[in-house]
């Protein structure tokens, strides 16, 4: 890729060979600002885990403090019983058997779907088209529940959910760069603890091997590993 003048100067900043303390890298990210858009920013955690173990496979959810920055579009697939609820609580898309052929003919507008269990069945038999993209429901994520509308609003508020993925590493976006430096480094430990609690005990050696900060646009910048030790932003 070809770097603008700006950006040249804005990588010679950042040393890649360094790892930096987590304030001093939210600084360094801020820094490192070059887009004119609102950027997300992003995390990616090297474990050392071997995921074609299914018991070294990590994943899990987290809610942000902060939420992401991001508008999330919700469908829940649910029957005529809870479809009042999930559209009480946010959801911007609710329905059933309409919705499952409006994905088989294409659509997949949405960034989650949450389903009552009630419905798995059907929803089930377009598991190849939302499982490649990330959207089929899990309970493991928890967007396969009975409380639909509760659900829906922790995805509003910035509930994630994340998977390790063939590599060892696990990404995700922890807000945009528009955040104040206190609620990144908040959305950034909330995310790294969350991690190192789902640590698999079958998981032998250095567990966190590496993790790296970046903007949409901008250069990755090496966090020092040491802070997975600590239980808090400040």
């Amino acid at each position: 890729m070809k770097l603008t003048k700006k950006q040249k100067e804005t990588v010679k900043k950042i040393d890649v060979t360094k790892e930096y303390d987590l304030k001093e890298a939210v600084s360094k990210l801020k820094q490192a600002k070059t887009a004119k858009f609102d950027e997300s920013v992003d995390i990616a955690v090297k474990l050392g885990v071997d995921p074609k173990h299914a018991d070294q496979v990590v994943r899990g959810t987290v809610s942000l403090p902060h939420g992401t920055g991001k508008t999330v579009r919700v469908l829940v697939i649910a029957k005529p019983d809870k479809q009042d609820e999930a559209r009480e609580a946010g959801a911007d898309h609710v329905g059933f058997e309409d919705y499952i052929n409006k994905i088989k003919d294409g659509w997949t507008d949405i960034d989650v779907i949450i389903a009552a269990p009630d419905t798995m069945s059907e929803l089930g038999k377009i598991g190849k088209v939302l499982g490649p993209r990330g959207l089929m429901p899990n309970p493991k994520s928890g967007t396969v529940t009975p409380n639909v509308g509760q659900a829906v609003k922790e995805v509003k508020a910035g509930k994630i959910d994340f998977r390790v993925d063939k590599s060892g590493i696990v990404h995700s976006i922890v807000g945009k760069i528009s955040f104040d430096e206190g609620k990144l480094k908040d959305n950034i430990m909330a995310f790294i603890n969350t991690i190192i609690k789902l640590k698999p005990s079958a998981a032998k050696g250095t567990y966190v091997k590496s993790m790296t900060i970046s903007t949409t646009m901008g250069p990755g910048i090496k966090l020092d590993k040491s802070i997975t030790t600590v239980k808090t932003a400040a």
